[in-house]
């Protein structure tokens, strides 16, 4: 891959990337997502969670198949 030097002038001092134009379109695509915006309750659940796995109050993968009753 070659290098391009880009006079300072144009990037008005800013650093640049070059990537190909398929790659930028992707990316544009991928703004068209909206952001997840949790809300209040869904906020405080994280926190909650996040205490219990903190504290190691949580079920592990297989117990909880297992409490479900599902077969290994």
């Amino acid at each position: 891959m070659g290098t391009i030097t880009i006079p300072r002038k144009i990037t008005k001092g800013e650093e640049l990337v070059v990537i190909p134009r398929k790659d930028y379109e992707e990316l544009l695509e991928l703004k068209r997502i909206p952001e997840f915006q949790p809300t209040a309750v869904q906020k405080k659940a994280l926190i909650r969670a996040r205490k219990n796995r903190k504290s190691g109050d949580f079920l592990t993968l297989n117990e909880l198949k297992k409490k479900l009753g599902f077969a290994n």
